[in-house]
């Protein structure tokens, strides 16, 4: 069987989905396709290239997330993403915030196929790596699937082959982001028919995955699925996704197993002036639902948020943990629980 490169991504979240919290989803897991925090083409063009650029050669797949609406911009940028060893540029016209909105890109660009259309064909000029693009399925009361449609019909023209459609309609107004990521109602339906309508095209479906059984259950009907707070929020949700999703064998046993390799990258982060924090806020959901995780997430709020704080932090954090679970663990009947914790 084939499988798709966009099988199963992470989705790119602002405030969340940086080089720190990319290296720690690419322990639990060697095929999800990763993207970054969107990048505005102002930003990139203006501002501090090398840091938003920066990444590790081990967050591949690995793609580049940007923000904006003019062809010739959104060219050079595609070139610089390119350049800095990124495999694949994905043009934002999801995200419906006011200041994006204010930028003329995110989910405002749906009215505006056309301009997709024309910052693809500039960007496919130059580079070779492909150009994607996310979506929603509608905006404000243009949410027929007719609309939806045309605005794929269009890109796809110019060149664009893979579109990843977050399920909802956006609001481009009377809802915050956080809203309109949980009060338009998803429509899943609507995604599948675009493959059918579509079926040359990969088509990945984003909105509300929050589980490997639901990602099964979408890989019926479409090429992918992007997964998106939960993927933060209960990190080891992946660390199943290349034995399930991709048939490949091995991968993390346990989430200790995953601290011990996070950690010489933390200390070669902090050698580098990297505040621990930044670090360490990744990692407040790997023990979600299991023993001992309020313990953890509490010490390493009191102590890992320090301004001088240090990988004594992670241990004592780390400490926390086995010590709740030595006192919830029968050693007469379960001696191998706390080596073999959270497997």
């Amino acid at each position: 069987m084939l499988v798709s490169g966009h099988r199963f991504c992470v989705a790119p979240m602002m405030g969340w989905t940086d080089r720190h919290e990319r290296y720690l989803l690419r322990l639990l897991s060697r095929h999800a396709r990763l993207y970054t925090e969107m990048v505005s083409t102002g930003a990139l063009l203006h501002g501090d290239q090398a840091r938003f650029l920066a990444h590790d050669v081990g967050e591949y797949p690995l793609a580049l997330q940007l923000g904006g609406s003019e062809p010739d911009a959104m060219a050079q940028c595609a070139q610089l993403g390119e350049a800095a060893g990124f495999e694949e540029i994905n043009i934002n016209a999801g995200c419906p915030s006011d200041r994006v909105q204010a930028g003329r890109f995110g989910a405002c660009l749906m009215h505006e196929p056309h301009r997709v259309a024309q910052c693809v064909a500039a960007m496919r000029a130059v580079v070779s790596i492909p150009v994607t693009v996310k979506c929603r399925i509608g905006v404000d009361h243009d949410d027929q699937f007719e609309y939806l449609t045309n605005f794929v019909g269009v890109i796809a023209d110019a060149g664009c082959q893979v579109f990843i459609v977050h399920a909802r309609k956006a609001w481009l107004s009377g809802l915050s982001p956080r809203q309109n990521r949980e009060i338009p109602p998803l429509q899943y339906a609507r995604v599948h028919a675009l493959k059918r309508t579509f079926p040359e095209l990969t088509v990945v479906m984003n909105g509300g995955i929050r589980d490997l059984a639901q990602a099964h259950t979408q890989l019926d009907y479409v090429d992918g699925v992007m997964m998106g707070r939960e993927a933060y929020q209960n990190p080891w949700t992946l660390a199943a996704v290349d034995r399930e999703l991709f048939g490949r064998t091995g991968g993390a046993q346990s989430r200790w197993q995953i601290l011990e390799d996070y950690k010489p990258y933390m200390a070669r982060q902090l050698a580098q002036g990297v505040p621990l924090k930044g670090l360490s806020r990744h990692l407040l959901g790997l023990f979600h639902g299991q023993p001992g995780a309020r313990a953890w997430r509490r010490t390493l709020s009191e102590q890992a948020f320090r301004a001088d704080a240090g990988m004594e932090a992670i241990e004592a954090a780390q400490a926390k943990v086995r010590q709740v679970i030595a006192q919830q663990t029968d050693p007469l009947t379960d001696s191998h629980a706390l080596a073999n914790f959270a497997a």
